[in-house]
C-alpha cells in the first residue's frame, strides 16, 4: 500500500474527500497530514478520520531537512497539496522527486503564483472578465504554479458571476477530480 501525506493549510475539505475517497480502495493510506497552521479545520477533520498529524512552523517548512527526513522515516512515497499555502522547499521537492502532486484552482498559467490561492484567484477571474475557470492538477517543482500539468478540468464562468460562484463551481471539479487523478498517477 502507497504511504502519502497530505498537505493542507485550511479546511481541509479536499484532505477528507481525498481520505473517503481512498478508504476501500487498497492503494494508498493517508499516513499523514501536515498543516503549517495550528488553528487549521483540517486538524478536527484529522482527529475525525483517525488520521495522525504534523503541525510545522513556516521556518521547519523553509529549512526542509527536517520535514523531509521525518516524512521518508514514516514511510511517506507521495505528497499531495490540498490547498497548502506554504512554498515547498528544494529538500523536500529533491527528497520526493517527481512525487508530489498539487491542485490549484485555476487554469494555470493563468491566475498562478506566490499570493494566489483561493478566494483571491477566483477573485482575479471574475476581474479579469473571464468566461471560464477550472482547476489544474500538477506536479510541483522549485516553482510556485509551474510544475508540469497532469490535468485540467473547465467551468463557465458567467458574466454575473461573483467570485464566490467561481469557487462554488471550481470546488465541485476539485472534489470530482483531484482523487480520481491521484488515484491515475499512482498506478502507472
Amino acid at each position: 500500500m502507497i504511504k502519502i501525506a497530505i498537505f493542507a493549510s485550511g479546511s481541509g475539505s479536499n484532505a477528507e474527500n481525498i481520505v473517503k475517497y481512498f478508504e476501500h480502495k487498497g492503494l494508498l493510506t493517508v499516513s499523514v497530514i501536515v498543516t503549517n497552521n495550528p488553528n487549521a479545520i483540517v486538524l478536527e477533520r484529522a482527529k475525525r478520520l483517525n488520521i495522525p498529524t504534523l503541525v510545522i512552523s513556516k521556518a521547519e517548512m523553509n529549512e526542509g531537512t527536517l520535514v523531509a527526513t521525518t516524512l521518508l522515516e514514516m514511510g511517506i512515497q507521495w505528497i499531495v497539496l490540498a490547498g497548502y499555502l506554504l512554498k515547498i522547499p528544494q529538500s523536500i521537492i529533491e527528497s520526493f522527486e517527481g512525487r508530489i502532486i498539487n491542485i490549484h484552482p485555476a487554469l494555470l498559467p493563468k491566475f498562478g503564483g506566490k499570493g494566489m490561492y483561493g478566494e483571491r484567484v477566483h477573485q482575479a477571474v471574475v476581474d479579469a472578465g473571464e468566461t471560464e475557470s477550472g482547476i489544474t492538477i500538477h506536479y510541483v517543482n522549485e516553482h510556485y504554479d509551474e510544475g508540469t500539468t497532469i490535468f485540467q478540468a473547465k467551468c463557465e464562468v458567467l458574466p454575473t458571476d461573483s467570485a464566490n460562484d467561481v469557487a462554488t463551481k471550481v470546488h465541485a471539479l476539485e472534489y470530482l477530480y483531484f482523487p480520481e487523478v491521484i488515484e491515475q498517477v499512482l498506478r502507472k
